[in-house]
């Protein structure tokens, strides 16, 4: 028994060592992590840092609390800052790299909420509670002595979810902004509501519409259906997009183009509808409890989200939308859209293509670890991108409630899918470096699931209708970047979830983030 229990003994050690010198040969290759790429500096945030940093961190005015709800970048290498509570500073020092020399300048005060900032010629601009406002400085001391009503029009009522959104501009000069839903409407309130007599959906006036005001100052209603649009932006081509946020008839996060007459999914904003100037007619009946196809297939004004982001996965509150027209500078992902995201406080990259003459594409992460909510963003003149944070009292990951960061791009590449184009017989990935061929080409190295979700009343959706597609052949391009996914199963109006996880780079690398999620509301002839 001795004999035996030494061999086991023996045996046991060598394992062990086995095991321990190979551990210790992957640790010395670790795994590129997300910091390796994208490193994020901190300029001030509610909490002082806890690294060596914070012996020459200097933190911002006693009087100012930095919950960020607007942000513009000037070109003398300072930025703009809107605030929650009513202030617009100027910041600068932000591009020092550690940024210990910071500086405060309040330009603005006095205003009522403004959740979005905008610099253009010699003037901000910011939409607060009941208008759109010009700030300007017209003596020049650096503060604002013209607060100037450009456009109002729409309902308020002092209920809480009463926010108003922007402004951005589209391709023509038009300023754009989003107006959420009042959720709750109690006593007073509803004194001061709209009520569409055949639907019986009562709301302030144009909550849940999309407007824009024209280069005239003409408010004008666009779309309809939002719920909490917390983010709006254009892409390259100036078309604007707005996001929403999952809740009662909003299945998850959504990311919607939008365009005139369109209505989107949360019934209540078509109070409105009969009011002068709606786009949005017709609609006497909405369905409830069906699958999201099927739904639009009874209600054609409905019209489906570019992107779904599905729920924790990539995200759990969508907010800002911002264009990288940086030519490069910030990676490989020039002319991509990068969306804010509330609750896990991180960013996630959407890739868009037209179909059929309609937006659809992909969703990726692309960045966590920020230090509070991530509400705004603006590209520096650098690059790099400024990130405004404010977890608003709500609940978010990180060690802050609000602040200011900004995130680097350190010059390396990441291993990513960089593209997710619809085939008419399946997908086509472009990756941001040559893939080997031997896996990239193998269809084991991917997975494939379809779902979609419910289209009603209740809070959010689970995914529903689940398939699994099945990938036949992957086709690798003879210059590595490319591989074709041909698919049997392919669903219009479904989200078509890949994974990539047995994919390598030429040079023996996983990607970096091995999932992607494609809205397929359109399938290429």
């Amino acid at each position: 028994m001795k004999t035996r229990t030494t061999n086991l003994y023996r045996v046991l050690s060598t394992a062990t060592a086995a095991l321990s010198l190979t551990c210790s040969a992957f640790a010395s290759e670790p795994l590129a992590t997300e910091s390796d790429f994208y490193r994020i500096v901190t300029i001030a945030t509610s909490k002082a840092p806890t690294d060596s940093r914070a012996k020459i961190w200097k933190p911002p005015p006693q009087e100012l609390a930095l919950e960020v709800s607007g942000l513009a970048v000037l070109d003398d290498r300072r930025v703009a800052v809107a605030i929650r509570k009513g202030e617009v500073w100027f910041l600068d020092g932000v591009y020092d790299d550690p940024p210990n020399e910071v500086t405060y300048h309040r330009f603005a005060s006095a205003l009522h909420e403004p959740l979005g900032l905008l610099k253009k010629g010699d003037s901000f601009y910011t939409v607060q509670r009941s208008e759109l406002t010009q700030l300007r400085d017209s003596d020049g001391d650096n503060v604002a002595d013209e607060y100037l009503t450009v456009a109002k029009g729409w309902g308020t009522t002092g209920n809480y979810h009463e926010y108003a959104y922007g402004p951005k501009l589209d391709r023509d000069g038009n300023f754009w902004l989003t107006l959420n839903i009042g959720m709750g409407m109690k006593g007073a309130q509803r004194e001061r509501l709209v009520t569409d007599p055949v639907l019986g959906f009562s709301q302030a006036r144009w909550r849940g519409w999309g407007m824009k005001v024209t280069p005239a100052g003409q408010l004008v209603p666009v779309c309809a259906g939002m719920r909490s649009p917390c983010g709006l932006g254009a892409n390259r081509e100036g078309d604007m997009f707005y996001t929403d946020q999952q809740g009662n008839w909003v299945a998850t996060n959504s990311l919607h183009h939008m365009r005139e007459g369109a209505f989107f999914h949360h019934p209540e904003a078509l109070a409105s509808m009969a009011q002068t100037g709606s786009p949005i007619t017709g609609i006497n009946e909405i369905p409830n409890g069906l699958p999201f196809p099927e739904a639009l297939k009874k209600l054609p004004q409905l019209k489906p989200p570019a992107v779904w982001f599905p729920y924790k996965k990539v995200g759990q509150s969508a907010t800002d939308i911002m264009l990288d027209s940086s030519g490069g500078k910030f990676g490989p992902f020039d002319g991509q859209l990068f969306i804010g995201e509330f609750t896990l406080s991180s960013i996630n990259r959407v890739f868009l293509e037209k179909v059929g003459g309609e937006y659809q594409g992909a969703c990726f992460p692309f960045r966590e670890g920020f230090a509070s909510a991530v509400i705004r963003m603006e590209q520096g003149i650098d690059g790099s991108v400024f990130v405004g944070l404010s977890n608003r009292g709500w609940s978010s990951l990180g060690t802050a409630s609000y602040g200011l960061q900004r995130l680097i791009w350190t010059g390396k590449t990441p291993f990513e899918i960089q593209e997710m184009r619809a085939q008419p017989d399946g997908f086509e990935l472009l990756f941001t470096k040559p893939v080997d061929g031997k896996t990239a080409g193998n269809p084991a190295s991917y997975e494939m699931s379809s779902h979609t979700y419910t289209y009603h009343s209740t809070y959010g959706s689970d995914e529903i209708l689940k398939q699994q597609p099945t990938i036949t052949a992957a086709t690798v391009s003879n210059d590595g970047r490319r591989v074709h996914l041909q698919i049997d199963g392919l669903r219009e109006l479904f989200v078509h979830e890949l994974t990539a996880a047995g994919v390598r780079s030429h040079d023996g690398e996983p990607l970096l983030h091995t999932s992607a999620y494609y809205t397929l509301n359109r399938i290429p002839h």
